[in-house]
């Protein structure tokens, strides 16, 4: 990690430390890698899913407890749990058991994978490709 902080920038990796896919604008998706991103993106197109990863992230010292994750919510507890459950299966954050309460963190290689899915090549404004010309 860098002396400013944050999450450490790593490729798209699989388990086995291979590349998981090309941006799309590249090449088109596999049917496996389009399963398995749909499953993480269908875990972030609810708006208190994405709330939940974005709190786990930016959370000091990149994880949190559960305890700290259900005040900020108009939801029950078991909804909460609920929501966790989806980005867990969804292959977004670990969790483990510390005593009686969980701690989640965010899965950078998955953030990974959906990143260099969705980058695009820098597109130049008119006023650029007229000056390259």
């Amino acid at each position: 990690m860098s002396k400013q902080g944050g999450l450490p920038v790593i490729g798209p990796v699989t388990g086995q430390g291979t590349v998981c896919c090309s941006p799309m604008v590249r090449e088109p998706l596999g049917e496996e890698d389009a399963a398995e991103l749909s499953r993480m993106f269908k875990a972030l197109s609810d708006p208190v899913r994405l709330r939940l990863l974005s709190l786990i992230a930016s959370h000091e010292g990149g994880e949190a407890c559960v305890c700290d994750l259900t005040g900020p919510f108009d939801v029950s507890q078991p909804t909460i749990s609920h929501h966790l459950r989806v980005l867990r299966e969804a292959g977004l954050v670990g969790a483990e058991r510390r005593g009686t309460w969980v701690y989640y963190w965010v899965l950078p290689a998955a953030l990974a994978k959906l990143s260099a899915l969705l980058q695009a090549p820098a597109v130049p404004t008119a006023a650029e490709a007229k000056a390259g010309a």
